[in-house]
């Protein structure tokens, strides 16, 4: 498993196949994106901001092409300045997401948007992430339990559950804790493109030449396999207040 933002950006500058599926999210998250300022929580090895130079990149681990560096669970920036926080494959590796998400709620104006594209656990992806894929899956955790933040907790702990349970099962507990932040929408998608392309393993099934059409035939058949098969869930919530 790699384990620096550095290694990471290495395997992404030699996988076209996977810079296609990855920018293929990043145009879905701009479309969703509210007019305004974009942090990007999570920037790891910054291929977000080829896409969209203007956000604000961070993460919790230093690496030169970041704006700052910062936890999610105690954002550095005033009340009702972004119009934006994008997670991409952050939150299920976050201790306490109920305070990412209390936070990315306090740092958003009226109106604006929390993005997060993530792991999705369904029948088809399930198996695959339990058997093939370094970091564990566990349905049963409690994803909205509090508590204090341990200083010495690996950034690269996860459980790659929890997006799935917090637009899932423990959709109405959230709305009730947070009632002004609702989940606007959650698109399942992601079935063959992404696995084949091996992710940041040093391995890729996936052609660059076939990525494209590939990843527009899952779009479009997203509704109809999704909560089967998905790789992925993009899920947006909004404040209201």
């Amino acid at each position: 498993m790699l384990r620096s933002p550095m290694a990471y950006r290495a395997v992404w500058e030699r996988k076209p196949a996977l810079r296609a599926v990855y920018n293929d999210i990043y145009q879905r998250i701009l479309a969703t994106a509210a007019p305004g300022i974009i942090l990007e929580v999570g920037g790891g090895s910054g291929n977000f901001k080829v896409i969209a130079p203007d956000a604000v990149s961070s993460d919790i681990l230093f690496a030169p092409w970041l704006d700052i560096v910062c936890d999610a669970q105690r954002l550095p920036f005033p009340d009702e300045l972004l119009s934006n926080v994008v997670m991409f494959d952050v939150i299920h590796h976050i201790e306490h997401p109920v305070r990412a998400l209390s936070e990315a709620y306090r740092v958003l104006r009226k109106g604006g948007r929390l993005i997060l594209c993530e792991p999705a656990i369904t029948p088809v992806s399930g198996l695959f992430y339990r058997l093939f894929h370094a970091e564990p899956v566990d349905m049963s955790v409690d994803p909205l339990k509090d508590g204090s933040i341990s200083a010495d907790r690996d950034p690269y702990d996860s459980n790659q559950a929890i997006p799935t349970l917090l637009v899932g099962r423990f959709r109405e507990r959230l709305a009730h804790i947070m009632p002004n932040f609702p989940l606007q929408h959650v698109e399942w998608f992601s079935f063959l493109a992404y696995p084949l392309s091996g992710g940041f393993q040093p391995w890729s099934l996936l052609p660059a030449v076939a990525a494209g059409p590939l990843l527009a035939l899952e779009w479009s058949l997203r509704r109809a396999i999704g909560r089967l098969a998905a790789f992925r869930l993009l899920a947006v919530y909004e404040k209201r207040i």
